[in-house]
């Protein structure tokens, strides 16, 4: 499923939805859910893309639609030619091919949307501000009563917090006003035949051919992202096939109908599939006592509420987190200077639908607002601004050659460059939080 930052509200449809807030509202999802580790910064709103973070290679140089579709087309028709016959090879009947490649050419826009991604970032601080906004948080609640005896009949069967699956639905698709238009099938033969990531885009392909064949959907309704996700709350094809479930039991697993319950329920499934627990947090804003050693905050030492509040961490009301939440990690996601949360199991089955962090806190987050939660209490680095992409590489480049192995010169912030920056900031007596900032990039580069 994937973009980061999609589009505008743009008001109630007729079929299935909220009567929603005329405030402009994006989607909050990052593009295509194949993100192996979690960051910080997502790529700033675009009224053409999703809100969601996303981790994407931001090196590809940009090309001009012209000599792309130039280049493309002399190809596209061979490939698919060839495609056709794996596919065909994989089960897919003639009739399902040339339906489903019938008008199809190579899509030029999804080219351009794939390589031009924005240089620019941001916190996660502004970016929790767009996934809780007042306007998302009224509207998920105007979902949650629109559909209250859909989203109650799907807890009950799947036992997954009615809450989190609409806040999934109010960061991928605005509920249900975003769910994107492209042809999938196009962007997806678009995309396999360019090459870059050909052999999951071609995945992706064979799958959505395998859900025409069932007849979920007929071709030309099959519609989402540029980068294949789709419906309500932003499939891939081969995620719709593990978790797809029919809900309104009329034969169709249609979570592209303005009716949104097999898209909702197929949501809760997942997130049941993924480990969700009935009534637990996904974690907690906490309080960090003075002093507190910055090594815990990691996602490998876990300890009860108990332990933790032994050693100071409380809620935000200076009480002893409650011990039924389970054991917990403390995750800083802007370092010591920012907001601190426990965070329990329900995090994990949420960071399933997508690996960074950014979007589970997001998601985490706007739920707990709905349900008539607080706000973030804690403080963070307003001063502070997300790194580019060039600039997390290079952070990555002076770290190993400092004797710090980021193991990767990806431009990806997660557990091995955390771990990294961590072991600079001890070596250099600061704060060993493993917050990867702009202030860290400027003192590796005076060493």
């Amino acid at each position: 499923m994937r973009s980061p930052i999609l589009g505008l509200l743009l008001g109630a449809t007729a079929l299935g939805t909220p009567a929603l807030s005329n405030a402009p509202e994006h989607s909050l999802r990052p593009v295509v859910r194949t993100a192996k580790t979690p960051v910080y910064s997502v790529a700033a709103a675009s009224p053409q893309r999703s809100l969601r973070p996303q981790l994407r290679d931001l090196s590809a140089v940009s090309v001009t639609p012209q000599a792309t579709e130039t280049a493309g087309n002399l190809g596209f028709e061979r490939w698919v030619k060839s495609f056709r016959t794996r596919a065909r090879a994989a089960g897919i009947q003639n009739s399902v091919l040339e339906t489903a490649f019938r008008g199809v050419r190579y899509n030029t826009s999804v080219i351009q949307k794939d390589r031009n991604q924005s240089e620019f970032t941001k916190t996660i601080w502004d970016y929790l501000a767009s996934a809780a906004s007042n306007t998302r948080i009224r509207n998920g609640k105007e979902a949650l009563r629109k559909h209250g005896r859909t989203l109650d009949a799907i807890e009950r069967r799947y036992g997954v917090d009615k809450e989190v699956v609409v806040a999934i639905w109010g960061l991928e698709s605005a509920y249900g006003t975003y769910r994107g238009d492209t042809p999938t099938i196009e962007a997806l033969a678009t995309l396999a035949y360019d090459g870059r990531r050909g052999k999951f885009f071609e995945a992706q392909l064979l799958a959505a051919l395998k859900i025409l064949q069932n007849g979920d959907i007929p071709a030309h309704r099959m519609t989402g992202s540029w980068a294949g996700a789709m419906g309500h709350t932003q499939f891939i094809p081969t995620s719709y096939q593990s978790f797809a479930v029919d809900f309104t039991g009329d034969g169709r697993r249609d979570i592209w109908s303005d009716d949104p319950s097999d898209a909702l329920a197929s949501t809760a499934a997942y997130l049941a599939k993924s480990g969700w627990k009935k009534g637990k947090p996904w974690g907690v804003e906490v309080q960090l006592p003075k002093g507190f050693n910055y090594t815990l905050a990691n996602r490998n030492i876990r300890k009860s509420p108990a332990q933790w509040a032994a050693i100071g961490v409380s809620d935000m009301n200076g009480r002893a987190v409650p011990n039924r939440h389970g054991s917990g990690s403390i995750l800083l996601p802007a370092g010591g200077n920012g907001a601190a949360f426990m965070i329990f199991s329900n995090f994990s089955a949420i960071e399933k639908y997508n690996t960074a962090d950014a979007y589970v806190i997001g998601v985490g987050h706007l739920s707990d607002r709905i349900k008539g939660g607080p706000p973030i209490k804690g403080k963070w680095p307003h001063g502070d601004r997300a790194l580019t992409f060039n600039e997390r590489k290079e952070l990555q480049r002076r770290l190993t050659r400092a004797g710090f192995d980021t193991q990767k010169i990806d431009g990806k912030i997660g557990p091995l460059t955390i771990n990294a920056v961590r072991a600079f900031q001890k070596a250099r007596g600061l704060t060993p939080d493993g917050y990867a900032s702009l202030a860290l990039l400027k003192q590796l580069r005076k060493n």
